[in-house]
């Protein structure tokens, strides 16, 4: 996850153009020739594309974009801690 480049994925991309990109992506990942590394770095560009989307949401329901991104950002290292 990288913070910068998910801010620059919502300020720049439309939630909806986001979601299209992620199910291409993990359309990719269903094929039987995609590698570990390719799933790997699959797996970091999904964390900051749902990233972006989750800054969508937040900033549509009153949040600033700073807080969105402070919020995604505790939200995700939250989970790594349990």
């Amino acid at each position: 996850m990288k913070l910068p480049v998910i801010k620059h994925l919502q300020k720049n991309n439309s939630a909806e153009a986001l979601e299209h990109t992620i199910e291409v992506l993990e359309s990719f990942t269903e094929h039987r020739s995609v590698s570990e590394q390719e799933m790997d770095v699959v797996g970091e560009l999904i964390t900051n594309l749902c990233g972006a989307v989750e800054m969508h949401q937040m900033i549509a329901n009153g949040m600033s974009e700073k807080d969105a991104a402070n919020g995604f950002a505790q939200k995700v290292l939250g989970s790594i801690d349990r």
